[in-house]
């Protein structure tokens, strides 16, 4: 079962892929507005059909954790999507992405976007409402309303609202941009989200210390949960996995307390070697997630990889205004996220 992972998009690549150290980083990890559109529309002539994790195993009444059956039409393949980091960071500003995710009049998610002229404008500028859009107009696209996986971390706050009180101090105008931020994940969920923990702090959860784990998670619990609610899903940053190849156990000092005071019971790290990788076991669900970024496009299009052909043409897609090579799409694509 293949899962695809984004970032947020780029939206004016003249101001995000610059030559500067960060303009490289963007370039790297980051897809534009009308790379992902074009990749949406062939993932779908493709036969791919969105659904949850939940929908591919689910703890059943005694807990234990167990595959699913999925029913899904002739010649459609099922396809797990999430997005990293849906915060827009403060060091985003100005540099050509959306700002917040906010509800329109109509009462559909929309995104701000401030333009290089400094025009604020809603629309659709990023993941969520461009794939809202396109399942509106191709609802074969998903499976009983599944869109995707929005994966938060807290420092800065979520959605593009600064709702972090340890960041931003606990007053009037922090609680104010909680409960917008609240109000958005209500309605994001409504329309077919799931939300995931990608730390707090977006920590290291392979290199981090069982008590930094803790900690880290501690904030989550106080910062980002009560917005969106309880979630069972952790997305790893960098894709920094709390073990190998070899399946979870309560041994596992990491799992036993993501697993047991967390409630994580969906995990998923970083692998685009191969087109899927999932393991089950009576606690957990694991699965490998595809970074598609611009080191995994070059990697493609340099022929170091056909992990994305089954997909889309990555060449097809490619923005024009996307300075190529890519740096760091020669050899083996890192773990993002």
């Amino acid at each position: 079962m293949p899962h695809l992972f984004y970032h947020s998009l780029v939206v004016d690549p003249a101001r995000a892929f610059t030559g500067s150290r960060q303009g490289i980083g963007f370039s790297q990890y980051m897809v534009s507005v009308s790379e992902f559109t074009k990749q949406l529309e062939q993932i779908h002539e493709n036969g791919w059909v969105l659904v949850h994790p939940q929908d591919l195993a689910a703890p059943g009444p005694d807990g234990t954790m167990t595959r699913k059956r999925l029913m899904l039409p002739a010649g459609k393949k099922p396809l797990v999507l999430s997005i990293d980091d849906v915060s827009y960071y403060e060091y985003m500003k100005g540099k050509g992405f959306a700002s917040k995710l906010v509800i329109a009049p109509d009462g559909r998610v929309r995104n701000t976007y401030v333009d290089a002229a400094g025009r604020e404008q809603v629309g659709a500028f990023d993941v969520v409402p461009i794939v809202d859009d396109f399942v509106r107009a191709h609802p074969d696209f998903s499976h009983n309303g599944a869109k995707g996986t929005i994966a938060l971390t807290g420092y800065n706050g979520i959605l593009g609202y600064r709702t972090s009180a340890r960041e931003y101090g606990d007053n009037a105008t922090t609680r104010k941009e909680q409960a917008s931020a609240k109000a958005v994940a209500a309605a994001l969920k409504g329309e077919g989200w799931n939300f995931a923990s990608h730390t707090w702090g977006h920590i290291n959860m392979t290199s981090s210390s069982l008590e930094r784990v803790k900690a880290d998670s501690g904030r989550w619990d106080r910062e980002v949960r009560p917005l969106v609610g309880d979630t069972p899903l952790l997305v790893y940053p960098f894709g920094a996995d709390i073990a190998g190849v070899e399946k979870y156990s309560t041994r596992n000092a990491k799992f036993s307390y993501l697993h047991g005071r967390e409630e994580f019971s969906y995990f998923f790290n970083v692998d685009a070697s191969r087109t899927h990788w999932m393991q089950l076991t009576s606690h957990a669900m694991r699965q490998a997630r595809i970074n598609v970024d611009g080191m995994t496009m070059q990697r493609t299009l340099s022929g170091r990889t056909t992990v994305l052909d089954g997909f889309f043409d990555t060449k097809s897609t490619v923005d024009p205004a996307r300075p190529l090579p890519v740096p760091g799409g020669a050899g083996p694509v890192p773990g993002g996220g």
